[in-house]
């Protein structure tokens, strides 16, 4: 059975302001929903080495209803790489090894700036918020959603939801009551070198008190329609539907 949640969503505006590149610390891609009624938000964090703007282009193509699309670009270039390289925190050692212990602050301020713009200005409310992560993208999401329950302990520490993929947690979460955003964790088995491990999805569990977990058959972004089903199907059931006459109802644990 459906668990359907309705609220009044007279304080949400049906079209939300477009968010301000002077209030953010990094370039993006902004689409407002295609059915004219912004609802969720859909931020999308590439993974290492990349850029947004294939990740805003799938985001648009996707075309999930009442659904915004953000695309945020990484702070960082990565040093002696391609101009178009980016990675959300220091990845790399002055020898240009991979850091196996990295410290996402970099990403979080940017993720916490953005949040509060986007709460503070733009009307959007953070169960509204929902982000898709790819390997480095994904674990920043993941570590974001823990430091804003962190934050905020209460009903406004839930964001809608975050899906990540082949993307572990940077840490492992220590809190009293583990977080109520909905989690879709998507990856590889370890054998096929994945960064995951039973550890890893112990961790996840351990931060995130609605998790799911995906085992995928190849590595890498979905590809086709059979590897985004399960994100498909995850959205479904996390995504807010504005009703008309003010009411909005939020998907939540729906089952098929």
């Amino acid at each position: 059975m459906s668990n359907i949640h309705i609220t009044e969503a007279s304080a949400s505006p049906k079209v939300k302001p477009q968010p301000s590149s002077a209030k953010t610390s990094v370039p993006f891609t902004y689409f407002p929903s295609d059915d004219g009624t912004d609802e969720n938000l859909l931020i999308i964090l590439h993974g290492l080495g990349d850029t947004h703007v294939p990740f805003a282009h799938m985001g648009k193509q996707l075309k999930l209803p009442q659904t915004a699309v953000l695309a945020l670009r990484a702070p960082q270039q990565i040093p002696f790489m391609d101009a178009e390289s980016y990675q959300w925190y220091p990845s790399f050692d002055p020898l240009g090894e991979l850091i196996n212990d990295p410290d996402p602050t970099t990403g979080l301020d940017v993720l916490a700036r953005l949040v509060e713009h986007l709460t503070g200005d733009c009307a959007w409310a953070p169960h509204q918020l929902h982000f898709f992560g790819f390997a480095q993208g994904g674990s920043l999401a993941a570590e974001f959603g823990l430091r804003w329950w962190r934050e905020h302990p209460g009903a406004a520490g839930r964001l809608g939801s975050i899906v990540t993929v082949s993307a572990p947690l940077l840490s492992y979460p220590t809190l009293s009551q583990p977080s109520p955003t909905p989690v879709l964790v998507l990856h590889t088995p370890a054998a096929k070198g994945s960064p995951f491990t039973k550890e890893a999805v112990v961790a996840y569990k351990k931060g995130y008190g609605v998790m799911k977990e995906q085992i995928t058959g190849r590595a890498g972004m979905p590809a086709s329609r059979e590897e985004w089903e399960p994100i498909m199907r995850f959205w479904s059931e996390h995504l807010g539907r504005r009703q008309g006459d003010g009411l909005y109802e939020v998907m939540t644990g729906a089952s098929r």
